[in-house]
């Protein structure tokens, strides 16, 4: 299944991270002759990250290209229906079937480090700084990372609990990047999603953020998803 050419790109971060976390990747895209959104997740409810992203898509003027990292999986998972979308990518990025109980799904794999280092406080939870720096953004430049880590966005402690009504990966082309190296997600529950969703797959050398090690490499699956293809473009060219 093809999708048809886009020239829109809406980007959804996940959770413990804002927009900034697409901030390498957005200038490859805008260099390529994209017009690219990233969305402000409230990060409270599933229907609100779904309802922030529909507004982005609202907002474009033809073909998009939906792209999720971690959590934001589940939001494009949902949101993907919206009749702009024309292909889904997922980086390192969870993807639920319609009612999938995804805890359930996920215990079923390798307890990935972060997990231990969440921190509760009135109702949210964030990363503990040794959690962020060391499993979420391993790899990345201490001094970015740091910077990340205090842009963190705090997730509301019922977030996780969400459930899609639509898989919409079961009817638009996917794209997947699986992080080999992520100690947020399991790479073999990425690999689970990724082929259950038949997706055009890369794997790449990375942490859970491989959107900040490896921007050109996420920048070249977006291209791809935009162009309909499944096969690798050089990033930065129109």
């Amino acid at each position: 299944m093809s999708p048809e050419p886009a020239s829109n790109v809406v980007l959804v971060h996940g959770a413990y991270a804002d927009g900034s976390s697409w901030s390498d990747v957005i200038p490859i895209l805008q260099r390529a002759g994209l017009t690219v959104t990233a969305v402000q997740n409230p990060l409270t409810t599933l229907a609100d990250d779904v309802a922030a992203t529909n507004r982005a898509l609202d907002r474009q003027d033809g073909p998009t290209v939906l792209v999720g990292h971690s959590w934001a999986g589940t939001v494009i998972s949902e949101a993907g229906n919206h009749p702009n979308v024309t292909a889904l990518v997922y980086v390192a990025a969870r993807a639920p079937d319609a009612g999938e109980d995804y805890a359930a799904l996920a215990a079923q794999y390798p307890t990935p480090p972060a997990n231990a280092g969440l921190v509760h406080r009135d109702g949210y939870a964030q990363l503990s700084e040794a959690a962020f720096l060391d499993d979420f953004a391993g790899g990345v430049d201490e001094v970015r990372a740091r910077s990340l880590y205090a842009a963190q966005g705090p997730i509301a402690d019922g977030l996780f609990t969400g459930r899609t009504t639509v898989a919409a990966w079961r009817d638009k082309p996917c794209y997947y990047s699986v992080s080999t190296q992520d100690r947020t997600t399991a790479p073999e529950l990425e690999r689970f999603l990724a082929e259950r969703m038949n997706a055009t797959t890369i794997e790449v050398e990375s942490s859970h953020l491989a959107m900040v090690t490896h921007p050109e490499t996420i920048a070249d699956l977006i291209i791809m998803a935009t162009r309909g293809t499944d096969s690798p473009a050089p990033s930065g060219q129109g």
